[in-house]
């Protein structure tokens, strides 16, 4: 019996921020996976290593996280005024399906440096020191974000003194502008940012009861909650949550209820199949803790805690476009994270998570009555691990 040969397809290992991911140009795709479908879906699943029913991706190139089952594809933007257009799968561990349904904030940082080593910006575009601008359309949720590259010698910078807590190594510094990162949102209110149109909502949650929730579009749709709501202080890390069958199932009720309330799925049972979608984030007001790392992180280091959900588990550190979305609400008196923070209008917070603390501001205003946020910005780091080919059965897509 024969049995279908290996094919080979050009592909780039990068670490974005807290996040691994497989990166490909568009044009090198073979050509039934170039366009939108169950050939490009199967062909990511195959070379992630999923769907895989012992949850470990041994036969792939994913590590059996959500900061790592992660893939992304870009090609040249015919979009005026952007160089590349950059799209996010987020592969699912054990299920056969890739989520399209939003942007990955932590290797937005690697779409940069990918874009130049891969020859899909200008060489004029890259001065010789200093930094390069690259301009990218998030294809995903329609999103533009800057990304401000150090070039040293002409190349892309990738070493460097910065430290990202949740990353062991130091490295480049990659700067990152999220411009206009509200969503349109189609929820009962038809807000831009805030889907109901207030910035507190209560949420109920069969089996769990009311609770006092932010329903935010920024960044990616996230759902804070109060810690002390749900039975936690802020300060936890993955062992407490992740081995918890029951803490788990209460964490997807309320990401299932709150993306129905946010007009993001039409049933319940819609929620199994938008994973990526929307977030949940618990805060809470600061405290010292012992991060992950063994780092002492002290009550007078942050300016609030949070801890957020992924695929299901506790983050280990948080996800960067969450990360817009704690930066964006904390910048409108009113919402939990505000509160948490200490209430007043802020330009920018520092917030304790599993790994350590991240800095996130953002610019929001009201116009006509509603909030507007016009730019969040962070800072990550990214690396290329690993480049050349990677390898699939012929008959898997």
């Amino acid at each position: 019996m024969p049995h279908a040969p290996q094919i080979r397809v050009r592909a780039t290992y990068l670490r974005g921020g807290t996040s691994k991911g497989v990166f490909f140009r568009l044009q090198d795709l073979p050509e039934a996976a170039q366009a939108p479908g169950p050939a490009r879906d199967a062909l990511l699943l195959r070379v992630i290593g999923s769907p895989d029913p012992y949850g470990k991706q041994i036969d792939g190139m994913g590590a059996a996280t959500s900061s790592t089952s992660k893939t992304v594809i870009v090609s040249r933007s015919s979009r005026p005024g952007h160089d590349v257009d950059y799209l996010f799968g987020q592969v699912s561990i054990d299920q056969p399906f890739v989520d399209w349904s939003g942007n990955c904030g932590n290797l937005s940082a690697a779409v940069g440096p990918f874009a130049i080593q891969s020859g899909l910006l200008d060489a004029e575009r890259v001065p010789q020191d200093g930094h390069a601008t690259v301009r990218i359309w998030q294809a995903n949720i329609g999103k533009t974000i800057v990304a401000h590259v150090p070039i040293s010698g002409g190349a892309v910078q990738e070493t460097g003194d910065f430290e990202l807590d949740g990353v062991t190594f130091p490295a480049a510094e990659v700067q990152l502008e999220f411009l206009d990162p509200a969503d349109e949102g189609d929820g009962e209110g038809g807000g831009a940012m805030f889907p109901t149109g207030r910035v507190v909502d209560p949420l109920e949650v069969p089996g769990l009861g009311t609770l006092q929730a932010t329903l935010i579009n920024a960044g990616i749709p996230t759902i804070f909650v109060n810690a002390q709501a749900i039975g936690y202080t802020g300060t936890e890390l993955q062992d407490a949550i992740n081995g918890d069958a029951k803490a788990l199932a209460m964490f997807e009720a309320i990401r299932a209820h709150g993306a129905l309330r946010m007009g993001l799925i039409q049933n319940i049972d819609e929620a199994a199949r938008r994973q990526h979608t929307p977030k949940v984030a618990f805060v809470a007001p600061p405290a010292g803790y012992t991060a992950s790392s063994g780092k002492a992180v002290a009550a007078g280091d942050v300016d609030l805690l949070v801890r957020a959900m992924s695929m299901g588990k506790l983050h280990h550190a948080m996800m960067g476009t969450a990360a817009v979305a704690i930066g964006t609400a904390a910048a409108v008196p009113g919402t939990l994270v505000n509160l948490a923070a200490g209430g007043g209008k802020r330009s920018a917070v520092r917030f304790g998570h599993p790994s350590g603390t991240l800095r996130v501001g953002a610019e929001a205003t009201q116009v006509d009555g509603q909030w507007v946020v016009t730019k969040a910005l962070m800072s990550r780091s990214a690396r290329l691990l690993m480049e050349g080919w990677v390898r699939v059965p012929g008959d898997s897509f």
